[in-house]
């Protein structure tokens, strides 16, 4: 199996192609062995535009059927080919990879990682006590009279042992102090923690270590309300904590303003931000600063909510012991505060965790983050509209939280619109998308091919006549060449002919010594051609909001355009209008039926202006058939008088003796009416019945699911071909 990529060479812009010669021929091209590395798109515009079709004439909204297109996806029928995972799918992955993890982890515990640090660093200082006692113990005694040097005469030194016996004394008192300490601690996280930070520990590597667990628990709850809170906390200044109480302090005084409903100035989030922006990097309003405090305030919040009452109180109390300045501490609560009133919501939202996997502070938050990131991906994947909507969309966080191929796929579904206009299917009007011509033939043939489909090979019948053909479509079967026959000329019949002559038989010719073979008028073959008739077409589409309320207008909208689409291929020379007709009629543009909507008729049936305005249009063209071809739901409920539009219903007899009035009129002209009902009522029946009488023409009952093809076979097999 081979694999094309074209080769960046040979797609340079700027070569010229040689003058009549195809510029898609003009490009090279290289193959390449399939390694499985190549990649194949989900999608072409063809693809894309087919995808779409559907929801086009269903709607009559491009932009609409896109988003729906986005939103379900792709699924390809060559498995060769990736399917396009839509958003409805890539929301779907969110929602499990949540669920995963809630029914992976537990919470009963979050400070069990602290409790049991904090209990081998007692453990340590512990040991670290028995220790130096015991090498105390194993000292000579020295001279009792001589007096220790105030040097010596620290008992607590941990890297001097006492030098007598007093000092050993001292010694083992102020072990015994600590070790009664030890024991007291008590079991909640935030009093230990008080209780050590006014520890006197003996035993240094003990003593680092409480410091180092300190520093990392303020790291991961601190900066959860401020960035870089929890470095400037450890600074031991006075100037230190002035800065950070007065930032604090500063932000309160914004929110609470904001709060009273006196937004603040941006003169004042200005003065705010060039003294503290350090802890709000890349704010410039108020607003921003929210943003920044909500998404660090979240995690912990929905930790805090995810807890019980006890688990939450003793997390609480911990963070409040890791605060060594009380009025800081009131300050980061009133802060607490103001956001949770600020947002009607509140900061972060709490999350049940079922698994038996335990989780400690730091993973707790960290996972938790994960949910957030999480849910507000799925909240940005539902606010998308349309593909200009995905461009905003971090595609690293989306690779981080579901793979690579989920951001394949929003890159695809990204190039959607891009990959139809660059096909010339669709164009921008200001910010609305609109099918190009290109765009609704291409729809009008998806249209066509879907009514086809349905059909048997020999559905479509056809009237021949007596007649000799003089033009059109050339068949394989032959005849002798008469005057005025199109010079469709067959080589080998006409040697055949010539050949069977007998002065052109070959042994006589070599007898007489002549060459080759003498043709005659007579010898000529010529390929038989069909005759076949213009036809000059006007098809009355009812748009009544009856139409739409029964489902029939979807269908009568696609026999519009198949029949559009069936004449510009098949039939060029004929002529084809489509006019609407509700309250009054109108002529409708074929590039426009694929996008054609009810919205705007008013009510009513007024088939007898239709007919008008269809008699009119006949009337300029010179088809050698001319048909009206109606697709109704009811009788005329309307009709012009006086140039004024009378609506009734039930339809008044004057309605119905105008309309038919009309219909005489067609008749007159020689214009067949073929009229198909949508609908079985006895009124209904009972005009057309007249109408038929009237015009000879013909009237079909089909359901809408059946309507474009009892359309297109009339329309073809009512044709008036010939064959000569």
């Amino acid at each position: 199996m081979t694999a094309y990529s074209p080769d960046p060479r040979d797609l340079d812009s700027a070569r010229p192609v040689p003058a009549g010669r195809d510029p898609l021929l003009a490009r090279a091209a290289r193959y390449a062995r399939w390694d499985g590395t190549q990649t194949i798109p989900a999608l072409d515009a063809d693809e894309i535009l087919d995808a779409l079709a559907d929801d086009v004439m269903a709607e009559g909204d491009l932009a609409e059927a896109l988003r729906r297109l986005m939103e379900r996806g792709w699924r390809a029928t060559d498995p060769t080919r990736p399917d396009l995972a839509g958003l409805n799918e890539l929301r779907e992955r969110l929602r499990q990879r949540r669920d995963e993890l809630q029914e992976r982890y537990q919470l009963r515990d979050v400070l069990a990682d602290v409790r049991q640090e904090l209990d081998e660093i007692v453990a340590q200082e512990r040991a670290g006590i028995e220790r130096r006692l015991d090498e105390a113990a194993s000292q000579p005694p020295t001279d009792s009279g001589a007096k220790p040097s105030p040097a010596d005469a620290s008992p607590v030194g941990p890297d001097r042992p006492p030098p007598d016996a007093a000092l050993r004394a001292m010694l083992r008192d102020a072990a015994a102090r600590r070790i009664d300490q030890l024991d007291a601690l008590p079991r909640d996280v935030g009093n230990r923690i008080r209780q050590l930070e006014e520890y006197d520990f003996m035993e240094p590597a003990a003593r680092d270590r409480f410091n180092e667990l300190t520093e990392k628990l303020r790291k991961q709850t601190l900066d959860r309300f401020v960035n870089g809170l929890s470095e400037a906390i450890q600074g031991t200044t006075p100037e230190d904590l002035d800065a950070n109480r007065d930032m604090v302090r500063d932000l309160n005084s914004l929110l609470e303003e904001r709060l009273e409903g006196r937004e603040p100035s941006q003169d004042q989030v200005d003065d705010f931000l060039a003294k503290h922006g350090r802890f709000f990097p890349g704010a410039r309003t108020l607003d921003d600063v929210v943003a920044q405090l909500t998404e660090r305030m979240a995690a912990m919040q929905s930790l805090l909510r995810s807890m019980t009452p006890q688990q939450r109180a003793e997390l609480q109390s911990m963070m409040d012991a890791l605060l060594r300045d009380d009025r800081l501490r009131w300050d980061l609560a009133r802060l607490a505060s103001n956001m949770d009133q600020l947002m009607p919501d509140g900061v972060g939202e709490s999350y049940d965790f079922s698994g038996d996997e335990p989780l400690g502070l730091g993973p707790a938050l960290d996972r938790i983050g994960q949910l957030q990131a999480l849910d507000a991906l799925e909240d940005e994947l539902a606010a998308i509209e349309s593909p200009a909507d995905l461009e905003g969309l971090d595609r690293d966080g989306v690779r981080e939280l579901l793979g690579a191929d989920a951001e394949r796929d929003l890159d695809a579904l990204d190039a959607l619109a891009r990959q139809l206009e660059e096909a010339g299917y669709l164009t921008h009007k200001g910010e609305r998308l609109e099918l190009t011509p290109r765009g609704s033939r291409r729809i009008g043939q998806k249209v066509l091919d879907d009514l086809f489909a349905k059909l048997s090979r020999d559905a479509f019948g056809g009237h021949r006549i007596d007649r000799a053909g003089r033009g059109g479509e050339r068949e394989e079967s032959t005849k002798p060449y008469e005057f005025g026959d199109p010079f469709h000329l067959d080589i080998r019949g006409t040697i055949e002919n010539a050949l069977r002559r007998p002065e052109n038989a070959p042994f006589e010719r070599l007898a007489r010594g002549e060459p080759g073979v003498h043709l005659s008028p007579a010898d000529f073959e010529v390929f038989r051609t069909e005759q076949l008739t213009k036809t000059s077409t006007v098809l009355l589409v009812d748009m009544s909001r009856s139409m739409l309320l029964r489902g029939c207008f979807l269908a009568a909208k696609k026999v519009a355009v198949a029949l559009d689409t069936l004449i510009r291929t098949q039939f060029p020379h004929d002529d084809l209008t489509v006019i609407g007709f509700a309250y009054y009629a109108r002529e409708l543009r074929p590039e426009a039926l694929a996008e054609l909507t009810w919205h705007g008729y008013e009510y009513g049936t007024n088939l007898q202006h239709g007919l008008m305005l269809a008699r009119r249009i006949l009337a300029r063209q010179r088809g050698g058939n001319r048909q009206i071809v109606v697709i109704t739901d009811g009788e005329p409920t309307a009709h012009f008088e006086n140039g004024q539009v009378e609506f009734s219903y039930p339809p008044t007899r004057r309605t119905i003796q105008e309309t038919l009035r009309e219909v005489q009129r067609c008749t007159r002209d020689g214009i067949t009416i073929n009229t198909f009902m949508l609908e079985r009522s006895r009124a209904l029946a009972e005009f057309v019945a007249l109408v038929t009488r009237l015009n000879r023409g013909r009237a079909f009952y089909a359901t809408p699911e059946h309507l474009g093809e009892y359309v297109l076979v009339d329309f073809v097999s009512g044709r008036t071909r010939g064959v000569g």
